[in-house]
């Protein structure tokens, strides 16, 4: 067995002791600022390597341009004819009907596909190719 030299109370006096190794109990001087502390300064190879965004700015910001026109076109429009009677959106008036688009919460006609029947319909916004297609048909496209 090994002989004790000096008793333990001498033993842990002493800046070293006690506490683990000698960089443990010691502030956040020790480890050059708590956090991020100096990421501006002497920790700037760190933000280097894994935090690149950190400062300045970047990027830009897409200012809001206006609310988008909800769509419909007129093959939606002739396959949901007879949900928008139901709904009270379209009646009839004549040999046509009459179909307000603004109630059923639509803005714009868009000419994709066709109409069989004549239709008066009633809409903010028409697409060019949506009223030639509705007055092809013998409607009439009004705007509201």
């Amino acid at each position: 067995m090994v002989v004790t030299r000096e008793k333990k109370r001498r033993r842990f006096r002493g800046h070293r002791t006690e506490h683990g190794a000698h960089r443990k109990w010691r502030g956040g001087g020790n480890r050059g600022g708590r956090g991020l502390a100096g990421g501006h300064k002497h920790k700037w190879s760190y933000v280097v390597k894994y935090d690149k965004t950190r400062f300045g700015s970047h990027g830009f910001t897409r200012h809001y341009t206006g609310a988008k026109a909800v769509s419909i076109t007129l093959s939606q429009i002739d396959s949901m004819l007879d949900n928008f009677v139901q709904m009270k959106f379209a009646e009839k008036q004549g040999g046509s009907m009459r179909v307000d688009l603004t109630k059923a919460g639509y803005d714009k006609v868009l000419g994709n596909g066709s109409i069989k029947s004549p239709l008066e319909i009633h809409a903010k916004m028409f697409s060019k190719q949506a009223e030639a297609k509705i007055q092809e048909a013998g409607g009439k496209a009004v705007k509201v």
